[in-house]
């Protein structure tokens, strides 16, 4: 197994995986810098989650390995689905992947997802709107919203 880590608007990134793909992406508040060499296995994440948050890039082309239940997989394929600057609720989740009373589970396995950023569960909002938990803290779920879906500029007149 490989490992990098990558500095970013949000915290230093630790990125795991091997020839399988991508396995986990934890954030941390860390301070640093990027190790110096970063495995070849793990140059196109790295090289792509710069590109994210420099702004050119809004999908991500990676092969990927989370580990999970068949259940969690299910969702996590879902997620990805949810495409740059939209969000969605839990219930709808829920409703796509055919059980709109599995919202507990769904939310559940959103918690669990081992791919920040790259599976976007920070995409998944309240079913009012609301902000609700993520994994790398709210104030960073909110800076990924704003990120994605910038507030329109107000007019001065």
């Amino acid at each position: 197994m490989k490992t990098a880590k990558i500095k970013t608007p949000l915290g230093i990134a630790f990125l795991e995986g091997d020839e399988n793909g991508l396995r986990t992406i934890r954030i941390s508040d860390e301070e640093g810098t990027d190790f110096p060499e970063i495995s070849p296995i793990l140059q196109p994440a790295a090289k792509q989650l710069k590109e994210y948050f420099s702004g050119e890039r809004t999908e991500f082309d990676l092969k990927l390995n989370p580990q999970g239940t068949e259940f969690q997989k299910k969702v996590w394929l879902e997620l990805q689905n949810i495409p740059f600057g939209s969000t969605t609720s839990y219930l709808e989740l829920s409703r796509k992947i055919g059980d709109e009373k599995a919202i507990r589970a769904v939310a559940a396995a959103n918690g669990k997802n081992p791919l920040w950023i790259i599976i976007p569960c920070h995409r998944v909002i309240g079913n009012d709107g609301s902000l609700t938990g993520y994994a790398g803290g709210l104030h960073r779920k909110k800076w990924l919203l704003d990120f994605e879906n910038p507030p329109a500029q107000q007019s001065l007149f």
